[in-house]
């Protein structure tokens, strides 16, 4: 659809893109107007397998592991997203030319749910990117591995409870992974409502609970999935 940032990463000042899309399929968040956040002189997957990701990720965990092997991504990775579906084709739609610098973020986001990060994380581009793009959405979703830029927009995401903990005790609301239903925290938890666990009773764009402390609600944990899962269970 278009390009929403174009500079430095802000986690270590490479070269970034973050590019908004409106033609997602994905079933679990709905229609929502999805943004890409990547490496603009690498493809994603060069990006993994080399450690160049941290540009867009920053210490995530669930990155894996950096290797000097010729193909592939890193080891181990045990994040959800599949590298060579969304963002690959982002990325060679990006290097092909066939998205244009926004004009108006607000324009872009007015009445829209945005998913800010479906790949990267937010934190990696400056947050008046988001302010922009937000300020007249009817909601939106985030997630940051990062110290959380803005905790009333991101949730904190983790994975262990003292982590988890850590983050409450800073008033910010926390996206956790887990192992298996039964690691949920009573009391300060709830299971992923859109999750396969949880009956995918909903989806992201219907839920909007993922919008850091400018929602009341208890903390999301989410049990591991997608193609990475294994790396991590």
């Amino acid at each position: 659809m278009t390009i929403i940032y174009q500079g430095p990463s802000q986690l270590d000042g490479q070269p970034i893109v973050a590019i908004a899309t409106d033609n997602s399929d994905n079933a679990k968040t709905g229609k929502m107007l999805q943004t890409w956040i990547i490496r603009s002189d690498m493809d994603p997957i060069s990006a993994s397998r080399t450690g160049a990701d941290a540009s867009i990720c920053g210490d995530c965990v669930h990155r894996g592991w950096a290797h000097n092997e010729p193909t592939g991504q890193a080891k181990k990775r045990s994040c959800y997203v599949t590298l060579v579906l969304a963002p690959l084709q982002v990325w060679k739609g990006f290097r092909r030319g066939i998205y244009l610098p926004a004009v108006d973020l607000r324009a872009i986001g007015r009445d829209r749910l945005v998913r800010i990060g479906s790949y990267g994380d937010g934190a990696a581009v400056p947050q008046q990117i988001w302010d922009e793009l937000c300020a007249e959405a009817r909601g939106w979703t985030a997630y940051t591995h990062q110290g959380n830029p803005d905790p009333d927009r991101f949730m904190t995401s983790v994975e262990s409870v003292v982590q988890a903990q850590s983050a409450w005790a800073r008033g910010e609301r926390t996206f956790r992974v887990v192992k298996g239903v039964d690691d949920l925290i009573a009391g300060s938890e709830i299971l992923c409502p859109a999750s396969e666990e949880a009956g995918k009773r909903t989806t992201c764009a219907q839920c909007k609970l993922c919008a850091g402390a400018s929602v009341a609600a208890k903390n999301i944990a989410i049990v591991a999935h997608g193609t990475g899962a294994r790396n991590w269970i």
